[in-house]
């Protein structure tokens, strides 16, 4: 009787690692459809430090998959490690993008606001980074030598 319990326990051990992956695929799959799809490093006209010039610089997000995704814990990085992080409550509906502005605003569902008041992106080349909890899901980088002020990633 002993090995049938045995078997019986490891078999049922073994369906419950299954059907735990199984449910945990779609999050992870939904993630990878999280990308950026522009970075506009270089705000036109002068550097002036106004709303205006600085919410000309930004960056797009875009949900590539077929489900909503609720962006909890997604942040935006730079290399000179300024952090954007999404709004608890932000979903970002399934083939839909957010643009996601450097200076401050007002928070819709296709605009956010970083609040900066200097800008994040260097003209002379940067990156962006999309992470969730550490984990980098996309990057896009503005080359030092570009000839336009933004860069379709």
């Amino acid at each position: 009787m002993k090995p049938l319990r045995t078997i019986t326990a490891v078999l049922a051990a073994l369906l419950a690692a299954v059907a735990l992956s199984a449910v945990h695929t779609p999050a992870a799959s939904a993630a990878g459809k999280i990308k950026f799809t522009k970075l506009y490093a270089d705000s036109p006209g002068s550097d002036n430090r106004s709303t205006k010039s600085l919410n000309a610089e930004y960056v797009v997000v875009h949900n590539g998959g077929k489900a909503k995704v609720k962006l909890t814990g997604y942040k935006i990085k730079d290399k000179s490690g300024h952090v954007y992080t999404f709004p608890s409550s932000f979903t970002l509906k399934a083939g839909k993008s957010v643009t996601v502005h450097t200076g401050p605003g007002k928070n819709t569902s296709k605009s956010l606001y970083w609040g900066q008041h200097n800008y994040i992106w260097n003209n002379t080349g940067d990156t962006a980074y999309l992470v969730k909890s550490g984990k980098r899901l996309d990057s896009c980088t503005f080359p030092s030598k570009h000839s336009k002020a933004y860069v379709t990633c």
